[in-house]
């Protein structure tokens, strides 16, 4: 991972394309990260969006969450719920 301050991002987007082949480049602003530029290739378009929407990531922290407070049902419960 490569780390850079929005002041040192100067090169070209795909400068930084180029660059990210390697690992990913954090863009940061007061040591706190604003960006991130990594390589998707292989990923779908819908993965990708899911990843980075909020509401769905708060449905996925509330699920572990819930999971590690109640525990989750085996495979067998669930089939004997659902038929």
């Amino acid at each position: 991972m490569r780390l850079l301050t929005k002041e040192e991002a100067t090169a070209s987007l795909a400068d930084y394309v180029d660059q990210a082949k390697n690992s990913p480049i954090v863009i940061t602003r007061d040591n706190e990260p604003i960006a991130v530029l990594m390589l998707t290739e292989g990923v779908d378009l819908e993965t990708v969006l899911l990843s980075i929407n909020p509401k769905f990531r708060e449905i996925i922290q509330r699920s572990r969450l819930r999971d590690r407070l109640e525990g989750r049902l085996s495979r067998e419960a669930v089939r004997q719920m659902f038929g």
